[in-house]
């Protein structure tokens, strides 16, 4: 990775061009400190010029990254681990200016993999890899202090530095002057539960499995199907998730006109200046009506025993999968509440020093998929999955999330998502099978889960 200083995107165009051959490429990045822009008109902008589009917010850490357009394509299908191998063989060749160094800045990429590679695929992921990263031409960082507009190109030794520099300069120029319009919700015309009577039984299988075998713990997942009065407009998602998930992380991912789209309350990994962070969401309890309800809710949450054996499991796992990543761990005694507008939930963050000679992708290889998504034991748990389970999950309860050439980076699990396609969208939610659970009251839980998404795209 070369660092260019005191440069225009002019002069390092001319620069890195001058000394291709005709048939080599390179990537180019330069980034630059901007006026405030809201990520939302920067999104629809991108619209407007026909280039796919990516999304991810911490709401939280007040942190949006905006990706528009496709400089260079990441995929690997040997799985993670060829993921965090094409990335570095990508940024060893590349050539970036940045004077900043913010996470999110220079090289970054956004993007997502599958929950289970061998699990065989449905029609319904056929436009998304099992492994990709994409670098946007675009990328719009938005943080609690300023604005940053990364522009990545990949060139070749025939390109003409001066043409390139001028279609960039047009479309920026477009991108961060355009205002979006307000867009209203679609009317849903058709909501499907795919195979509910299926599904209940398969959990009643699953019960009596567990019963007989060494699976503690199996996560069963479903799809909702619904179909609305005309297309599905993403920018209005996006803003209707930020308003009514607060404490989420809110992604999108365009592919040949396919939108996975979610806000997911469950943080897989952070990296950011070589501090690592972890966290656990499991043990899940409804929002109450009124406050008093509402606390009594949380109450017998963080004292009811079952969840709270289940809650520290996930922690202890974690714990093990990071800990040879990370010096000086910290990790408290008890979980706290979690609470997002329809649910609440057990949260205990795991904080490390993250040690040098790893990747984020590391950790993602070792943490995923956790027992909230998986199962217990997890290996059989997979198996079991693959095997019996309805769905397709595809990018569904995986990790999604942005990477930077810094080795900063987030991903999280991949939940209360779907997948909308013009003017249908499935929509995936999933509950924990043990040896005592009920089917019905299961596929209740389930539908619990469907609300935010519902939601938000008028159900």
């Amino acid at each position: 990775m070369v660092e260019v200083k005191e440069e225009t995107i002019r002069s390092t165009l001319d620069k890195v061009i001058r000394n291709l051959q005709s048939s080599e490429s390179k990537l180019v990045s330069f980034t630059k400190k901007m006026e405030s822009i809201n990520p939302l008109h920067f999104f629809e902008a991108g619209l407007h010029l026909h280039m796919e589009r990516s999304f991810w917010m911490s709401t939280l850490d007040d942190f949006t990254l905006v990706g528009l357009g496709n400089a260079y394509t990441i995929t690997a299908e040997s799985g993670v681990s060829g993921l965090d191998k094409n990335w570095n063989t990508v940024l060893t060749n590349a050539v970036i200016h940045n004077p900043y160094k913010v996470p999110g800045t220079g090289i970054s990429a956004i993007g997502g993999m599958d929950f289970d590679p061998e699990k065989p695929r449905s029609d319904l992921w056929d436009a998304f890899s099992k492994n990709e990263l994409r670098i946007p031409i675009f990328m719009l960082l938005v943080n609690e202090e300023a604005s940053y507009l990364t522009v990545t190109v990949l060139v070749t030794g025939k390109d003409d530095p001066d043409r390139i520099d001028q279609i960039l300069t047009e479309q920026e120029e477009w991108l961060v002057s355009y205002q979006a319009k307000k867009q209203q919700k679609p009317t849903i015309i058709d909501k499907k539960e795919i195979e509910p009577e299926q599904w209940r039984k398969l959990v009643q299988q699953t019960t009596s499995y567990i019963s007989e075998s060494s699976l503690e713990k199996v996560v069963l997942a479903r799809e909702l199907r619904l179909t609305f009065s005309e297309k599905i407009g993403i920018t209005k998602a996006l803003k209707d998730l930020m308003e009514s998930q607060p404490t989420s992380y809110i992604f999108a991912y365009e592919k040949d006109q396919n939108c996975f789209i979610g806000a997911t309350p469950e943080r897989l990994v952070k990296v950011e200046h070589n501090e690592l962070l972890s966290t656990c969401l499991a043990g899940t309890a409804p929002r109450g009506k009124t406050e008093n309800e509402d606390s009594e809710l949380g109450y017998q949450l963080l004292h009811d025993q079952k969840n709270l054996e289940e809650h520290n499991f996930v922690v202890q796992m974690i714990r093990k999968s990071i800990e040879e990543f990370c010096v000086d761990m910290q990790i408290p005694d008890k979980p706290v509440l979690y609470k997002l507008r329809n649910l609440q939930h057990l949260y205990t963050p795991v904080r490390g020093l993250f040690q040098e000679g790893y990747s984020i992708f590391d950790v993602i290889k070792k943490l995923h998929p956790t027992p909230a998504l998986g199962g217990e034991p997890t290996e059989e748990a997979i198996t079991y999955i693959r095997e019996y389970e309805l769905l397709d999950r595809g990018w569904y309860g995986a990790p999604f999330g942005w990477v930077d050439s810094y080795q900063n980076g987030e991903f999280a699990v991949a939940i209360r998502s779907g997948l909308i396609q013009g003017n249908k969208a499935s929509l995936f939610a999933g509950c924990g099978v043990v040896k005592d659970s009920d089917p019905q009251a299961e596929f209740e839980e389930t539908r619990i889960k469907f609300l935010p998404m519902l939601n938000i795209l008028g159900g």
